[in-house]
Formats: C-alpha cells, sequence, structure tokens
C-alpha cells in the first residue's frame, strides 16, 4: 500500500529544481490582499514581468511523484495515446482547458480569506523556500483515491472523513495522532462490519490548520487585533504579537504534516490497523459503557469471521488483513501554501495539489470567478465543495461542470452542511438538479457545522442528538431521491475531550461537563465515544436501507 508520503520517499522520486530556478515575483500582493485593487498606471509593466516570470517559474516546477507505471492502479498504458493528446491540447485530466491556466493564475482574481501579512519580503521567501520542499503526496494516490470515490458515488463504498477542526502545534503528539487514527479505524471497522460495504477513510489530518473567519478583526473590551486564522497563520492568543501573521509558520506546518503522514503511514502498514487487532483498540475512557459492551460483541464477530477466511486459506498475515488505504485531506485555504506545493505529474502531465490527497472548498470561497476557483480548475485531485441550504440548484450544477468538465467520476464530492431541518427541506431539490443534469458527484453529509449553539455559560457546543438527527435525515432523504448516501465528514478526536453533549451512559456529556476538557482552538469536536457511537447508528441505518433495496429487487 503505498498512500502516504515522507520526505525520504518524497526525496527519491524528485527532479532537481535548484539549477533551473528562474527569477521570482517582483510582487505577490495580490496573494496576501484580502481584494483586489486597482494598480496604478506605473506599476504595470512591473506586474505584467511578475506574473511572465511567475508563469515560468510554474512551467519549471518539479514533477509530482507518481508510482511507477507497473504499480500505479490508475495508470494504463493503453491511455498513452490520449494522454500526448491532452498534452498537446493543454487539456487536464478532467477536461479543464489549460491554455490560461498555472498554479499562480488565481492572482489575478479575488482572493478572500487571506492573511494580511506585513512583510511581503518576508512571505515571499518563505513561499520561495516551500517550493523546493517535497511535496507531501503521490499523484498517483490521489488517483487512487478517486477511482474508490467513484466507487462510492455508485453506492459500492462509504466515505469517512474524520479529524480536528484545526490542527494545533501545542497538542501535536504522536498519541494524539494515534488516538485519532485509531478511532477512524474503529468506526470503519463498524461501518464496513455493519453495513456491509468498504469504507474509503480520509482523514482532517496533516494539513487542516487554516480556518475561515467571519471578519477580519476581532474585538475585545474594545482593542481590535486580527482575528486567529489557525496554527499555520498566526496564534491564538490576544496579544498583537500573537495574532501576527507569521509567513514562518507556513514552514512549522509543513514539517508537522510530514510528522504526521510518518506516523499514518506507519501505522497504516507496520500492523497496527490489523483486522485481529481490532478487539485490542478499545480506549480506556470506553470501559463499562453501553457502546463499549456492543461494540466488543462486534469485535467478536469480526474475530470469527477472520478465522473463517483464515480456514478458507486466507491468512492473517496476508496484506489485505493487516494494512489499510488511508487518505488525508484538508480546506485549500491560504492559497500561497497550495500553490507552492503545487506539482506536475511526470506520468501524466497534469498538475495535482500536492499538499494532500483530497482537496475541499468552502463556502466562504467558492465564489464561480474568484481565486479559489481559479485554482481548484486547474488541479487534477479529487476536491469537494461545501454546500448549505442557501445554495442555488443551477448554481451548483455550473460549479460542479466548470471544475469537472468532462464529468470524471469521483472528482467532484459536494459536501452538506446545513441542519436537519433545512436539509429535508432544501437537499432534495440540489439533488434533483444534479441528477437532472446527469453529473457524477459524490454526496456527503457535514452534520457539524449546521448544529452549533452557545450555551448559557459561554460554550460553543454541538448536541450530539443534532448530529446523529441530521445524519439520519441525510439517509432517509437520499434513500426517498433513490439516490446514495455516500459518506459523512466529521470534526472528531480521539481524546477524551467534552464538547459537544449528549451520548450514551456514562460516557454521556452535560452542559455542566463542558468545562472539564474543552481543549479545541476552534470548534467542538466529538470525543471518541460520541463517534464510535454515531458509527454504530449509521452502520445499523445502512444496513436497514441495504435490506429494503435488496427486497425491492427481489
Amino acid at each position: 500500500m503505498n498512500v502516504l508520503s515522507t520526505h525520504a520517499v518524497a526525496l527519491h522520486g524528485m527532479n532537481a529544481r535548484g539549477s533551473q530556478r528562474t527569477p521570482t515575483s517582483a510582487s505577490t500582493s495580490s496573494l496576501i490582499a484580502r481584494k483586489n485593487t486597482t494598480r496604478s498606471h506605473n506599476n504595470t509593466k512591473k506586474n505584467i514581468n511578475a506574473a511572465r516570470h511567475r508563469r515560468q517559474r510554474s512551467i519549471i516546477r518539479s514533477r509530482a511523484i507518481s508510482d511507477p507505471p507497473s504499480k500505479s492502479p490508475s495508470f494504463d498504458l493503453s491511455n498513452l495515446s490520449e494522454i500526448a493528446e491532452r498534452r498537446t491540447r493543454k487539456i487536464s485530466a478532467t477536461g479543464a482547458n489549460l491554455k490560461d491556466w498555472t498554479p499562480s493564475s488565481y492572482r489575478a482574481r479575488e482572493a478572500l480569506q487571506q492573511p494580511n501579512y506585513t512583510d511581503q519580503s518576508e512571505i515571499d521567501a518563505v513561499l520561495r523556500h516551500m517550493e523546493d520542499l517535497p511535496p507531501l503526496v503521490f499523484a498517483g494516490e490521489s488517483r487512487k483515491l478517486q477511482s474508490q470515490l467513484a466507487n462510492a458515488a455508485n453506492g459500492n463504498a462509504f466515505v469517512l472523513f474524520g479529524g480536528d477542526c484545526a490542527e494545533s502545534f501545542k497538542e501535536f503528539r504522536a498519541d494524539n495522532v494515534r488516538d485519532t487514527y485509531r478511532v477512524l479505524l474503529q468506526m470503519a471497522v463498524v461501518l464496513m462490519y455493519g453495513a456491509g460495504m468498504p469504507v474509503v477513510k480520509l482523514g482532517r489530518m496533516a494539513g487542516q490548520f487554516a480556518k475561515p473567519r467571519s471578519e477580519d478583526l476581532e474585538t475585545i473590551d474594545g482593542v481590535s487585533l486580527p482575528s486567529y486564522r489557525g496554527d499555520n497563520i498566526n496564534s491564538c492568543e490576544f496579544t498583537p504579537e500573537a495574532r501576527r501573521p507569521d509567513p514562518n509558520r507556513l514552514i512549522k506546518a509543513y514539517d508537522q504534516s510530514v510528522s504526521t503522514l510518518n506516523l499514518l503511514r506507519a501505522f497504516s502498514n507496520g500492523g497496527y490497523a490489523a483486522m485481529q487487532r481490532v478487539s485490542k483498540w478499545n480506549l480506556e475512557f470506553m470501559q463499562g459503557s453501553p457502546k463499549s459492551a456492543q461494540y466488543e460483541k462486534l469485535a467478536a464477530d469480526v474475530d470469527r469471521a477472520i478465522e473463517f477466511m483464515h480456514a478458507c486459506g486466507i491468512d492473517e498475515n496476508h496484506s489485505v488483513m493487516n494494512s489499510t488505504d488511508f487518505y488525508t485531506a484538508h480546506e485549500a485555504l491560504h492559497l500561497g501554501y497550495e500553490e507552492s506545493l503545487t506539482r506536475l505529474d511526470s506520468t501524466t502531465n497534469d498538475f495535482y495539489g500536492c499538499s494532500a490527497h483530497f482537496l475541499w472548498c468552502g463556502e466562504r470561497t467558492r465564489q464561480p470567478e474568484g481565486a479559489h476557483m481559479e485554482y481548484f480548475r486547474g488541479i487534477s485531485n479529487p476536491i469537494g465543495i461545501k454546500i448549505s441550504d442557501k445554495s442555488d440548484g443551477d448554481g451548483v450544477v455550473s460549479l460542479v461542470k466548470h471544475l469537472n468538465p468532462d464529468n470524471i467520476p469521483g472528482r467532484i464530492t459536494l459536501v452538506s452542511r446545513m441542519g436537519a431541518k433545512a436539509l429535508r427541506e432544501h437537499l432534495p431539490r440540489l439533488i434533483t438538479a444534479i441528477e437532472d443534469a446527469n453529473l457524477n458527484v459524490l454526496w456527503v453529509a457535514d452534520p457539524m457545522h449546521g448544529n452549533t449553539i452557545k450555551t448559557d455559560n459561554g460554550f460553543k457546543t454541538r448536541p450530539f442528538e443534532s448530529i446523529l438527527e441530521e445524519v439520519m435525515a441525510f439517509f432517509e432523504v437520499h434513500e426517498k431521491m433513490g439516490t446514495h448516501p455516500g459518506g459523512v465528514h466529521l470534526e472528531m478526536t480521539g481524546q477524551n475531550v467534552t464538547e459537544c453533549t449528549g451520548g450514551s451512559g456514562n460516557a454521556s456529556v452535560s452542559q455542566t461537563d463542558l468545562e472539564l476538557r474543552y481543549l479545541t482552538h476552534c470548534d467542538p469536536r466529538l470525543n471518541a465515544s460520541q463517534a464510535i457511537e454515531l458509527s454504530f447508528m449509521m452502520a445499523q441505518k445502512l444496513s436497514e436501507m441495504k435490506a429494503r433495496k435488496r427486497a425491492k429487487q427481489e
């Protein structure tokens, strides 16, 4: 299994770039400005030259790492003529016209949610340095993920996104990465065995740092400072120095992402993900809860299934039984970071965002003519688009066509975030619009963001019951519409936090419990017990839906 890269592996496949560097841009102010400004006539010539230099630098940017043809599941020698034709026509793997696209062409568009750096030369130097760093993921891995997402869109798999709302420098420890990974595997086993279908696993990890903000400034007691935008940009402490956007934090975020990916690869391939270990994964604080007993019963059932497979000749040491595919995903918010880690794949000549396998765009930055959509249209990764009850059906259809002109399966994931009541009312019309346009998309529910409330004692929280209700509404709407509920996108952690209220038995969190272990830097997360309980509920619902579908076909 090859789904995660490290420094060593990355360097093995890198093309030398240092000797080929072209002059860097004289100005990158459009990157960090929240809105484009009208430039004076005297700066026109300089900007034209800067754009030309950026374009040249993009062209010679080092190739993305691809698996060798013999090992890449998506590399087909019969497609070489098609690839050559696309190269000539400058058409991407998704059908996008790249004649006027480069990894930096978004700079001519309005870029929202970008930090306002005070020292232009400092951010320029950091981004130039990052262009020489190894990419974090393989282009071939992203293609493999896309094929699995296409399978899920066809109703043959389920997709599980999970991880922190925003990764933290302070909370980064191997144990925390391990615990979140462990809970995601537990959830996947529950879903896979209970629902009877493969589970595609993606972690909001190794890059999920930047967060969009409603306002550029935060005001406390009459003092206004830049809003906290994530640890890769500034710090959450309310002081002028902490809130100053610091370009060097991008390097620290990259380094932490490399370390996280190293751990995830080791866990995925080193025996930690072995199916026969499932009954040993239970976290200590789950002991005694009602769901712990239910989970142990399921683990025993899985053990018996493994014994049966062993009797059939499938040994427990077989790679299928002791390793797993695990992918990374994050919101591609900081465009400078994404541009610096964009690479040209040497086997297909397609551009890939190599900061993660899967990138998504939020509601605040998916304007059709905006900078983020310009960047997204040129990369060939599978991508996600967040939609809400305010989304217009025609607008969503137009955006999907813009980002996936050839309607490639697995390319587009639509992530709904509405709240249960709004979802039941508005999701059907969006499904109808997509179905009428015959577009290939994967439908995923984000039951977190539409269910955030503030308690009387000042804590931001999310009731578990509201989260569960939205997931169930998502399943029921798709069953009624005859479409497939392809997955869920959760903010959760393996830590025993008290951030979301509710849950079962002794593991239930009350509003008065929130102050006990409220550790999030941003939005509240499900703890391990709540996440696993939710997976049991989802597995049961999916199993019932599958049985009803089978009965109709008989």
